[in-house]
């Protein structure tokens, strides 16, 4: 992947904030937003959760609410709407049509999301003129966002488009998905601290290459440095004996991909409380620690909104581009992002010149 991949474009939509800057804002204060919820745990304890309002989601478009929609993808449709448009914003009048990689759930309810009806669908919602054609899915969970980044670099390294956006959206707060992370015991509650509070929200970026940001005048937000990727064979649902071996790959391909990149000075990761997570990286930092500041900085912002599932590794691309102009000076940022089902992703960022 060439170096001279920028980030020119982000929006947000999350239980902490309406926009990216919102959002940026409340994780930045270590603002916490989670809810006790009508629906009820196996102890029959309200479920905490990462939760918007109602009436802060758009209405469902009108043609779109004579389909047969679950209430997860219709609620995934109203959320990933406003943070798609506001992504946009920066592009020139008539840009055309953009392709679209995007990020949704690999855990499903009884009735799995189809991939290619959701991106129509969400062209419906939010107006926004997506070239459905190019536009691609990756039902990854929340390494899905990071996932997508690394394609979209390579489409924009190809010159097959000048920008391209990028996202994920999810919402674990859906009655299944709630009792089926209960009957696991992955929800946080008072007898099971080993938990975490599922959580909804979107993320979306406009990637374009930096000479196009240059020749369009749009804000070059960050600079995309390196992405890796890898696989966990010991996920959290394999029977394979965990070693972390997938984390540390990833880490190591990113830095072998990067060679002239800063040592990281903050890290952006999916920590949700889930001690698994911890370790796992503890494994990847030590595997790697030559390329990590001694004091680095670590950023979780599950602990203000909740575990976003699929719109996790995109929201958190989001926030580490906002916070690049007062991160660590002389350091690159790193965000990493780990699924249930064993994906590992990672990518380096510095601020945009």
């Amino acid at each position: 992947m060439p170096a001279e991949v920028v980030i020119a474009g982000c929006g947000l939509f999350t239980p902490v904030g309406l926009s990216a800057r919102e959002t940026a804002a409340s994780a930045r204060s270590r603002t916490a937003r989670l809810t006790g919820i009508e629906w009820r745990d196996s102890r029959f304890q309200p479920f905490t959760v990462g939760i918007l309002p109602d009436d802060a989601l758009p209405p469902l478009a009108e043609d779109l609410e004579q389909l047969p929609l679950t209430y997860r993808e219709a609620r995934m449709l109203r959320l990933a709407a406003p943070a798609l448009e506001e992504s946009l914003k920066p592009l020139p009048p008539g840009a055309g049509q953009v392709p679209l990689f995007l990020g949704l759930p690999e855990l499903h309810t009884t009735i799995p999301i189809r991939e290619p009806d959701f991106l129509a669908r969400l062209a419906r919602q939010s107006g926004a003129s997506l070239d459905l054609a190019a536009s691609r899915t990756f039902a990854r969970g929340r390494a899905a966002g990071l996932l997508a980044l690394a394609e979209a670099c390579d489409v924009l390294s190809q010159g097959k488009a000048p920008f391209v956006l990028v996202g994920g959206v999810d919402c674990q707060v859906d009655l299944y998905i709630l009792g089926t992370l209960d009957m696991q015991r992955r929800v946080r509650t008072e007898v099971n601290p080993d938990g975490f509070a599922p959580g909804e929200g979107a993320g979306f970026l406009v990637l374009a290459s930096k000479e196009e940001a240059q020749r369009q005048r749009l804000p070059v937000l960050a600079q995309i440095l390196g992405s890796a990727q890898a696989k966990e064979e010991g996920h959290i649902y394999s029977e394979v004996p965990y070693k972390g071996d997938g984390l540390a790959a990833a880490f190591a391909t990113l830095f072998a991909a990067a060679p002239k990149a800063p040592k990281v000075g903050c890290v952006y990761c999916t920590f949700n409380g889930e001690n698994y997570w911890a370790k796992e990286f503890g494994v990847a930092m030590l595997r790697n620690r030559d390329h990590f500041l001694e004091n680095h900085k670590m950023e979780h912002p599950a602990e203000c909104f909740g575990d976003l599932g699929a719109a996790h590794g995109a929201a958190l691309l989001g926030l580490a581009t906002l916070a690049l102009p007062r991160a660590c000076p002389n350091s690159s940022t790193m965000v990493y992002a780990s699924s249930d089902l064993g994906d590992r992703a990672a990518v380096l960022l510095s601020a945009g010149a």
